[in-house]
């Protein structure tokens, strides 16, 4: 009888991990779909070519899927920080490379006081925790 009820105890204990990593792995997928789409909108020149056009749409579609994906155990304003702050420290980096965009030293103290943000709401704030 012990057994069974620490075989059910494990269980949980496995689902309850797995649901708390895969609802981070959906708002790192977010977060990816967001920047791809973001990387590739110059690219549609107003919206004028194609290709670039449906991965934006495609790229803005599944952000917005990935992220709903996190709501019943992400709480919303913790996951939209999150994935905002993220996007907007990542989508700089890339721009950087992909269009030689340059940025400031004002600009990088800016970002990363976002970064900082989205650390301390993450780790160090109760209002990050998971709700189950």
């Amino acid at each position: 009888m012990g057994s069974d009820s620490q075989e059910f105890g494990t269980f949980n204990c496995i689902r309850l991990i797995f649901l708390f990593m895969s609802k981070w792995l959906f708002l790192g997928l977010a977060i990816f779909s967001e920047v791809v789409a973001t990387a590739s909108l110059k690219s549609t020149e107003g919206f004028t070519r194609w290709g670039p056009s449906l991965i934006v749409i495609v790229g803005y579609c599944a952000a917005f899927y990935f992220l709903s994906l996190t709501l019943d155990t992400i709480p919303v304003g913790v996951a939209y920080a999150i994935w905002s702050g993220v996007g907007v420290a990542t989508i700089t980096i890339v721009s950087y490379f992909l269009y030689d965009q340059k940025i400031d030293a004002a600009g990088i103290v800016g970002i990363s006081l976002i970064v900082i943000g989205v650390v301390v709401l993450r780790f160090m704030s109760e209002t990050g925790e998971l709700t189950v």
